[in-house]
């Protein structure tokens, strides 16, 4: 008798043995020890493992090894029917629900797209059968495996488990999945805190108010709001977790949830100009800055009552004198302008005037005449300035039909139009004196459409005086409007973890020696 009828033998034994099944644990070992056979036995052994695996405990961590031995397998013929019957180990016993789901999530890096398919439908499978027990697999994998591994894990739940519905992510599974995911958020790297906001805005926190301000208060914490900032020593990461923070907490921003923590932190710690000139220092952080000051603008939409409001607001004024040159002496006429970035006007003349309608008693210069006389000559000059460039940009697109507007460059010229019409309404209000609030404008990256805001961005707007109106970025577009996003040098946002390596972790998934995996064995 060949292997092969020795194996269909131990399956007829078994299937016809009822109730004294259990007796026969020598043809379900015969079965298990096939994992090492020929590739037709390898193909047996995997379907039969999992139809007997229930009667047999006392081999069950055997039977799950043997079975992953048939998923390391060289073969990707014998890989793809393992997975496919991983499943069965853990149909009738859900008790190893965790172990099975944590196998497959190892496998969740695999290359090949048929056998990451049969991937994710096993995985989808024993989710439907015992979810929490699948998704106890999952988070092992996220707490303990390596870095390729939990990101695919995130993936998975935040793009196949909610797709599933409300019977079976019900709202105890939810619960569950709120407070695992909480746990990882106390040390996670910075593409992970975005997965991570992402699964809790797909949970009931994303659509009652109540947990609006759980998830906010969640950005605040990972934003460190608190720590102390050496303006000599400011770090990139500093600067680029608060714009990441502060925008998964932008949405969720209202008229009960105020962004004041963050204004605050940007006006105590940013702005203050020994640390806003050291976050310029490179190309790559002025783009930065000027990310920050978008961020800043926006929420000071949301702010409430600010204590110590003139300091703060002073803060604002300070920086902002930065974007505003004082005009020249011997000049009526606009010429050999001077920069102005304009961009970067927008977002604090947006800010002073939001903050300052908020707070009007807090307006510094209001009640210093050197300072007033001082903010409307260079008010007046910007608005000459800005006059002058919007007069040029309405000659440009003039005419051009809607097809055409399409274009990059143009596109680039309207969103310049918004800019620089928005800084024209607000230098408007401020040069009342007092200065008015009446003015409402929209932010020129905001689409009226979008809820709160936009994840477009746009090249910086600035002007030079070219003598043919154009901005200088209206010649580099292409690679300015394409601004990548900065990643943090350590990838951390956890100020606990500073010594974070990729070693760190147990590495269970991965492979080795070719396509052979390095499983976790139980």
């Amino acid at each position: 008798m060949d292997n092969i009828e020795k194996l269909y033998k131990c399956y007829e034994v078994l299937s016809e043995a009822g109730d004294k099944i259990d007796e026969h644990e020598a043809e379900y070992k015969e079965i298990l020890a096939a994992v090492k056979g020929s590739a037709k036995e390898k193909r047996l052994a995997s379907q039969f493992i999992g139809k007997f695996f229930k009667h047999f405990p006392s081999l069950a961590d055997v039977a799950i090894d043997a079975q992953l031995d048939l998923c390391e397998d060289e073969d990707v013929q014998i890989r793809r029917q393992a997975i496919k019957d991983l499943p069965h180990l853990c149909k009738d016993t859900k008790e190893h629900t965790a172990k099975i789901g944590d196998i497959l999530a190892q496998l969740l890096i695999v290359e090949d797209p048929i056998e990451l398919q049969q991937v994710n439908m096993s995985l989808i499978t024993i989710v439907k059968t015992d979810i929490k027990g699948a998704l106890a697999g999952i988070f092992s994998q996220i707490i303990s495996g390596d870095e390729a591994t939990r990101e695919k894990c995130f993936k998975f739940i935040a793009t196949k488990i909610f797709a599933l519905g409300p019977e079976i992510v019900t709202k105890e599974v939810e619960d569950f999945i709120i407070e695992e995911i909480k746990k990882i958020l106390q040390d996670v790297a910075a593409d992970e805190f975005h997965l991570c906001m992402n699964i809790l805005s797909s949970t009931k926190l994303g659509s009652t108010p109540t947990g609006h301000a759980e998830l906010v208060n969640l950005t605040i914490e990972q934003a460190e709001l608190g720590a102390d900032i050496d303006p000599i020593t400011i770090e990139d990461e500093i600067v680029e977790r608060f714009i990441q923070c502060a925008s998964h907490a932008m949405p969720y921003f209202s008229s009960t949830i105020k962004s004041t923590p963050f204004v605050v932190f940007v006006c105590d710690k940013l702005l203050p100009l020994s640390t806003w000139n050291m976050i310029a220092a490179t190309e790559q952080q002025d783009q930065m800055q000027l990310r920050l000051l978008k961020v800043f603008a926006e929420m000071c939409g949301y702010c409430g009552t600010l204590e110590n409001g003139s300091s703060r607001i002073d803060a604002v004024y300070t920086v902002l004198l930065e974007y505003m040159p004082l005009p020249q002496l011997d000049d009526d006429v606009l010429t050999n302008t001077p920069s102005f970035q304009f961009s970067h006007a927008e977002c604090l003349l947006y800010a002073l005037h939001t903050l300052g309608k908020q707070n009007p008693d807090s307006l510094i210069f209001t009640t210093d005449q050197n300072k007033l006389k001082d903010f409307r000559s260079r008010l007046q000059f910007l608005a000459r300035g800005t006059q002058g460039y919007i007069k040029k940009l309405q000659e440009a697109v003039k005419g051009k039909t809607t097809e055409e507007l399409k274009s990059e460059e143009n596109q680039l010229k309207l969103t310049a139009l918004k800019t620089t019409s928005n800084i024209s309404s607000l230098i408007r209000d401020l040069f009342h004196s007092p200065p008015s609030f009446k003015t409402e404008v929209l932010l020129s990256w905001i689409n009226r459409k979008d809820s709160k805001s936009s994840n477009k961005r746009h090249a910086p707007i600035t002007f030079r005086g070219n003598e043919n109106g154009k901005s200088d970025d209206s010649k580099r577009s292409k690679s300015s409007g394409e601004q990548r996003m900065y990643i943090p040098p350590s990838g951390k946002y956890s100020g606990k973890v500073q010594n974070y390596s990729g070693s760190r972790r147990t590495k269970s998934g991965g492979f080795r020696n070719g396509n052979r995996r390095n499983f976790k064995k139980y």
